[in-house]
């Protein structure tokens, strides 16, 4: 069997020169946040270029309507109920942290509930929890897909 199929790309990541190990317990809800935000871009990148090639600028909107933090508070609102003791609390201490960025154009309530949301998925990433991590995000992305469902029938 080829090496790179019997091993995940986290095994890759961490024979880079100079990587060090990332404790998701001694890291703080920003950290977390910083890493979340970056796996969660991913993710939707993923899903979006995975829907066809189109422009880059098309690629671009369409992740935006996910990763922006009205979005990401929206779908956090729908997977709360489903976390367990540990994950609200990751949740609750990134929501509660106090970030220097402002909300650009984005409601302090949703900013701070996104950052929460980041900071959940990043702990996820950080401590292996893959399945619970894809788990949630799919939870996530089904209420969205719903409501705007619900908005194109309430415009049609």
């Amino acid at each position: 069997m080829e090496k790179s199929i019997e091993y995940g790309l986290e095994h890759y990541i961490r024979s880079i020169p100079g990587m060090n190990a990332v404790d998701p317990k001694m890291s703080s809800s920003l950290v977390l946040a910083y890493i979340g935000d970056c796996v969660f871009d991913l993710i939707i990148k993923l899903m979006v270029t995975g829907k066809g090639n189109r422009q880059v600028h098309k690629l671009h909107e369409e992740t935006s309507r996910y990763v922006q933090a009205s979005a990401q508070s929206y779908m956090m609102r729908s997977i709360q109920e489903q976390l367990d003791e540990e994950e609200h609390g990751v949740y609750r201490r990134g929501r509660n942290a106090r970030s220097v960025s402002p909300a650009k154009n984005q409601s302090i309530t949703d900013y701070r509930r996104a950052t929460g949301f980041e900071a959940l998925i990043g702990y996820l990433y950080l401590t292996g929890r893959y399945e619970r991590l894809t788990e949630l995000v799919t939870v996530g992305l089904n209420s969205m897909e719903q409501k705007e469902a619900e908005e194109d029938g309430n415009h049609a």
